[in-house]
């Protein structure tokens, strides 16, 4: 989870940067009083850079507490921390994913046809793209070599599985059963993958997506947005909460998370969006919108967005074919579309086509851009760059 040493020689004189303490098995039996959600408890003391973390089986709290600090520290230096997954390409064409757990920053970052920089946390400085961790921290659920074989692959010695369950009789890992729990994960080191950077470094980034879970399928499988989009949307942070990633969420659920990971953020969120318009507006980096929820309608009556079409996406944004793709204006949303793009079945570019009850779509399609504006409210205050008319009409 963390950089490792290259030799002995690194850690002769070590001195910690900050201490974690993970009592797993300690719980806070008086969670309630203390004005917590639970009897989890992570708490991180900043002058003197200690964590105490307890009644938690994951090491995903180890990780996201360091990235709260990066996320405190980067941003005061004019550093952008990010949450987001990174590749690069045989050219140094180098991409960002952000995006919340369930959306697809491991899966989609993790190309055989580019190097992996990092599947989660990354800066942005004035030389470029770097990973702030030494592996990778992928959910396993329905896990298989033909969907992920990247990821099925790296799972060996050295790697760690958590809260999956294993056949009693073929002693096999079965990511298919969820009794446990639908958040199994895997962590592994980064060399797991065939494809990556051993610097863990990257260039200024040509291209970044914003990855949604679209629950509600109103969204189209790829956006392009403008400078001022870009922020509107790296502000709301739409998706939906997947199942299994936060205690008491089985099924899909739309949520806003500013900068895609407001769990994380430790100042303003604007102060992070001042500073990514800055990379993007210096660089000429530009943003789309990718869609990897549903389509069609909600869980339960629509379907949900396949790999091969969102790597169909993607590929079309990384080797130019959508720059030459004819576009249309989303009438609601006022970003471009494509209306026709290789790699993605046409009918999927039009979400309203995809519906069987038009007229459902249209009364969904509005909801949805009332919950937009009714979040953004929160981020028009004096001192306060306004970004509402970027947003949907």
């Amino acid at each position: 989870m963390f950089l490792r040493p290259k030799d002995a020689s690194e850690i002769e004189n070590f001195e910690p940067d900050f201490t974690i303490i993970n009592g797993c098995n300690v719980t806070n039996e008086k969670w309630k009083e203390d004005g917590l959600n639970s009897e989890v408890f992570v708490s991180f003391n900043i002058e003197q850079k200690l964590a105490l973390i307890g009644g938690t089986f994951y090491g995903g709290e180890m990780k996201k507490g360091i990235f709260s600090m990066m996320h405190y520290w980067l941003p005061l230096n004019g550093i952008m921390s990010m949450h987001c997954s990174a590749n690069i390409g045989k050219n140094g064409d180098t991409a960002l994913y952000f995006g919340l757990s369930g959306t697809g920053k491991t899966t989609l970052s993790a190309d055989p046809n580019r190097q992996l920089i990092g599947d989660d946390e990354h800066g942005w400085d004035d030389k470029g793209i770097f990973n702030f961790e030494g592996g990778c921290y992928a959910k396993t659920i329905n896990l298989t070599e033909e969907t992920e074989p990247d990821i099925y692959r790296a799972i060996r010695r050295d790697a760690l599985l958590e809260n999956v369950m294993i056949d009693p009789v073929t002693k096999e890992v079965d990511y298919f059963n969820t009794d446990k729990t639908q958040n199994g994960r895997v962590s592994y080191p980064i060399y797991h993958i065939p494809n990556y950077q051993e610097q863990s470094l990257g260039n200024h980034p040509n291209a970044v997506f914003f990855l949604t879970c679209d629950a509600y399928g109103v969204l189209p499988p790829v956006s392009k947005l403008s400078p001022g989009q870009a922020m509107y949307h790296f502000l709301s942070g739409y998706t939906a909460k997947v199942a299994g990633t936060e205690r008491g969420v089985t099924e899909p659920e739309a949520t806003f998370s500013a900068c895609f990971g407001s769990a994380f953020l430790t100042l303003h969120p604007t102060k992070y969006a001042d500073l990514l318009q800055q990379k993007l507006e210096k660089h000429g980096t530009h943003v789309y919108l990718i869609n990897t929820g549903w389509s069609g309608g909600g869980p339960g009556e629509g379907k949900r967005m396949s790999i091969k079409a969102t790597r169909g996406a993607i590929d079309a944004v990384l080797d130019g074919t959508i720059l030459s793709a004819p576009m249309r204006v989303d009438e609601r949303f006022g970003f471009e579309v494509p209306t026709e793009l290789r790699g993605v079945p046409t009918d999927l570019l039009n979400p309203r086509n995809t519906w069987k009850d038009k007229a459902k779509y249209d009364a969904t399609a509005d909801k949805l851009v009332s919950m937009f504006k009714k979040n953004y409210q929160k981020f028009v205050a004096p001192g306060m760059t306004d970004y509402s008319a970027f947003g949907p009409k």
